[in-house]
């Protein structure tokens, strides 16, 4: 069955190019295409066009259709060409002539539209959820490890000093930029343009401000025109925020790779967390750091992957449109992966509480060790060649004993402060 049937039939290789995977991604979309037909179905009856009794029919039955897409017992067989299609002809079979009216005043397209507008919107909270959650863990963990010392590297070369507090609550607040980019999306996304028909509206009295309110949204894309050329541009405000998130996910667990080497041994994990080498019995690898990393690193490439596909398309429909799904709905499945699987992982981090015992990290205290002479009247740049001189005739002394006292520094996290930004954005 097609929407579009006018009683002849498409080539078969037509069918199978034109349709592509759109069967399969739109099972994690179906619940809202019947979420936004209840809520027109309803309009329809509001203006008229349906009556009391049909309304509450197909209202009945798109609900007993949606517990079938609650239990996993939905599907969409190869005759059909989407959900909009399998929707339609389950309604006809169950109420006859009352299922054909479901389609009065809309086109596929804000079908199309307001289904992935929901679901983003689900799906945008989701990952706000469990970005939380991880940030929730990383401040907890900068609390409990705080006073451990950590070295900081610049250019891969021993820096300064650093700490356990101030790693883990780096990427705590960096979570918060980041969800900065979703908070964005979803203003994007929270826009009703179901009505837009095929992107120029209908000459039936349709009562949009009834569905934007019947589906929560907190307001219209007004103009048809702007919601129709809202399709791509919904998904790629998404992939911005995903790919933000990504980028964060993706630069720590590069340090959780590097830190788990014997060349740094900052951290580890139990052995259940790590695998194996088929030959080496003594490797513990970090797959699962590296694959975040690799996934992650892909997802900062979707936004771009969006452009390539929308970005010299004219105003109206087109059906390159249809390829953003398979790029969006996998992106957000992986993100999702990503953070539960690093939250689930770090909660069994084991941090190595002496690694400044090493002398090799005896030059991480130089900078603390020049501003104290300057801060017992030395002049800051004689206090630098002192130092300069001391390393290289291999006679300097450390001073271990820092004291760092500023905002934001190893010995003043801020958390009170990192943790009130991420609760204004609750």
């Amino acid at each position: 069955m097609k929407l579009w049937d006018k009683g002849f039939s498409t080539d078969k290789k037509i069918d199978h190019f034109t349709v592509g995977n759109d069967r399969e991604l739109d099972l994690f979309l179906a619940k809202y295409d019947v979420m936004a037909s209840k809520a027109h179905a309803k309009m329809l009856g509001k203006i008229g066009l349906l009556t009391n009794t049909e309304t509450i029919a197909l209202v009945n039955e798109l609900e007993n259709i949606g517990k079938t897409i609650g239990n996993g017992e939905f599907t969409i067989e190869d005759s059909f060409e989407d959900m909009h299609s399998k929707i339609e002809f389950l309604l006809t079979e169950k109420l006859g002539d009352t299922g054909k009216k479901i389609h009065t005043a809309r086109s596929r397209n804000d079908q199309v539209l307001v289904a992935m507008h929901l679901y983003l919107k689900d799906e945008l909270l989701e990952i706000k959820s469990q970005t939380k959650s991880l940030f929730d863990l990383l401040m907890n963990l900068a609390e409990e490890h705080k006073k451990v010392l950590l070295p900081g590297y610049t250019h891969l070369q021993i820096a300064m000093p650093s700490s356990f507090g101030l790693w883990f609550s780096a990427y705590a607040e960096s979570l918060i930029d980041d969800l900065y980019f979703v908070e964005a999306a979803n203003k994007i996304v929270d826009q009703n343009p179901l009505g837009s028909a095929a992107g120029y509206g209908s000459s039936f009295p349709i009562d949009r401000s009834f569905t934007t309110k019947e589906m929560g949204f907190k307001t219209q894309k007004y103009n048809v025109v702007a919601a129709q050329m809202g399709r791509g541009k919904v998904e790629k405000a998404t992939a911005f925020g995903i790919a933000s998130i990504a980028a964060t996910l993706s630069k720590m667990a590069m340090d959780i790779c590097l830190y788990m080497s014997q060349n740094f041994d900052f951290i580890s994990f139990p052995d259940e967390l790590t695998t194996g080498s088929s030959i080496m019995p003594h490797k513990k690898n970090p797959d699962v750091f590296e694959l975040v990393r690799g996934k992650c690193n892909k997802l900062q490439a979707v936004p771009n992957q969006l452009t390539l596909v929308i970005n010299n398309l004219p105003s109206g429909y087109h059906r390159d449109l249809q390829l953003v799904k398979e790029i969006i709905v996998p992106a957000i499945q992986d993100i999702k992966a990503c953070l539960e699987i690093l939250t689930f992982s770090l909660k069994e981090i084991k941090i190595n509480k002496n690694i400044l015992e090493d002398p090799k990290y005896d030059y991480l205290f130089s900078v603390d060790t020049l501003n104290e002479l300057v801060q017992n009247g030395m002049p800051f740049r004689d206090a630098y060649k002192k130092m300069g001189q001391e390393i290289q005739a291999g006679t300097f002394s450390p001073k271990r004993d820092i004291e760092h006292t500023h905002e934001g520094s190893s010995g003043n996290l801020c958390l009170e402060a990192i943790q009130k930004k991420m609760d204004n954005l609750f």
